[in-house]
């Protein structure tokens, strides 16, 4: 059989370049694609590389998140129209199944690929797809198939050093997919996440997981296990990981260069009102100290919106980031994604002011918020990550560590204040060749 897998193009917000749509490639096609590609023809088509090609494959699946969920639908019309099925999967699919219009695609994968798209293929050959595949069985980590590495065209990417270590998060914050029930929290087996990091070949390892050190018992020993390697990695980890100081000593011991973590809000009044129950407010400052004690930097994730923020927020939370010296910072709109439970909540209040979900994406307003009128949210938005990657908040923001300053100015300056002429460069010289000397710099400067 002939299988494309399809990755629609997902819009940029304001601050992005084309470099964050093509950062990494979608390890969810790739896992999929090893799943089936001992026994057939399997062609991934990334739309943000390039246009998709209509040809005729036997079955085409698309990976879904809220905001392609427009895209994807019209390319699903495209190859339905020709006698094709469409598979459609991914994350949003799998959060909110039961909202998708009954003629937007002819299956729905639900859950884990390892456990839905055998037998999709199956039903296929013997004429009998059925509308709703999810994944019944219980899913462990030796369960858990690699991403197809050596397919992946890695001079379409930036960076191609991405391994997943876990599935899920063991935390269900209300604005979070993983507050919806089909998501569950399973940690592969370490030598399986082993053989991925050496088929990538590389010393520099991005770990995208939701939640890197969900599971800390195993999350010790996997440090432990890699610390031989020499790696330099980076991670997402809960704030509640600097209750754990010999952990994060081990973090740094085994390479771990910078965090990813969700601060969200430092406004107790917002937090609270959403289940983020790993986040203490009080203990924010020591935890970052401890972080920075170790030689790790920051990427800090903020979400504005929440009901107790106001238009004052935005300046409360710039002063706090650049006395505390966060390195970089995510920020984004809070976004009630179907299925969630502020989606149910906000649905229940009669707050949600836009169904479009191309708008679903974090860098728009599609709800009411309670305390600050919609221009307010948007405009503050923009005005924070405008003030934070200022020169001025740029080196007051510098950090104590010499060795972390090439790494910092790199992200700060070519990334997120001078993007558009990095992109140029990438489009010139191609996207790995700029991530692999962003490396070498990042060692060396």
């Amino acid at each position: 059989m002939y299988i494309k897998l399809i990755q629609p193009k997902m819009k940029k917000r304001p601050m992005d370049t084309d470099i964050k749509i093509r950062m990494a490639p979608s390890l969810g096609l790739f896992t999929v694609a090893n799943i089936l590609r001992s026994e057939h023809d399997v062609v991934i088509e990334n739309e943000n590389i390039k246009e998709i090609t209509y040809d005729e494959p036997d079955i085409v699946g698309i990976t879904v998140t809220v905001d392609t969920f427009p895209a994807a639908v019209q390319i699903a019309a495209k190859f339905r129209k020709k006698g094709i099925p469409v598979v459609a999967g991914g994350i949003h699919i799998t959060t909110a199944y039961n909202t998708i219009p009954q003629d937007s695609f002819d299956v729905l994968c639900v859950g884990m690929a390892e456990g839905t798209w055998p037998d999709i293929i199956h039903d296929y050959k013997i004429g009998n797809l059925k509308k709703i595949y999810t994944c019944s069985k219980s899913i462990c980590g030796k369960d858990i198939i690699a991403p197809a590495y050596n397919i992946i065209k890695s001079g379409e990417y930036l960076y191609c050093n991405v391994v997943h270590t876990s599935r899920g998060c063991p935390f269900q914050c209300d604005f979070c997919y993983n507050s919806a029930k089909n998501h569950k929290y399973i940690n592969r087996e370490i030598e399986d996440v082993i053989e991925d990091i050496q088929a990538i070949g590389s010393k520099h390892i991005m770990f995208i997981d939701d939640n890197f050190a969900g599971n800390p018992a195993w999350t010790r020993k996997f440090l432990e296990r890699i610390q031989p390697l020499k790696l330099k990695w980076n991670a997402a980890v809960s704030i509640n990981i600097t209750d754990d100081l010999d952990m994060l000593d081990l973090m740094k011991e085994s390479g771990c260069q910078s965090l990813f973590i969700g601060f969200e809000s430092i406004n107790p009044n917002s937090i609270d009102k959403v289940h983020k129950i790993q986040n203490d407010i009080s203990k924010y400052e020591k935890a970052i100290k401890a972080v920075h004690d170790r030689g790790i930097m920051i990427n800090a994730s903020f979400v504005f919106g929440l009901d107790g923020d106001t238009k004052e927020t935005f300046r409360y939370t710039l002063e706090w980031i650049v006395k505390n010296k966060i390195e970089t910072v995510t920020s984004h709109i809070l976004t009630p994604y179907p299925g969630t439970a502020l989606y149910e909540r906000f649905e229940k209040e009669d707050r949600i002011t836009s169904k479009d979900l191309s708008l679903y994406n974090t860098a728009h307003v599609v709800f009411e918020p309670k305390r600050m009128s919609v221009e307010e949210l948007y405009d503050g938005y923009l005005w924070i990550y405008k003030q934070i990657y200022s020169w001025k908040n740029i080196f007051r923001r510098m950090p104590k560590a010499k060795e972390q300053r090439p790494s910092y100015f790199m992200f700060n300056i070519f990334y997120r204040k001078y993007g558009k002429f990095t992109d140029f460069l990438c489009k010139c010289i191609t996207y790995k060749r700029i991530g692999r000397w962003g490396q070498k710099l990042s060692k060396y400067l």
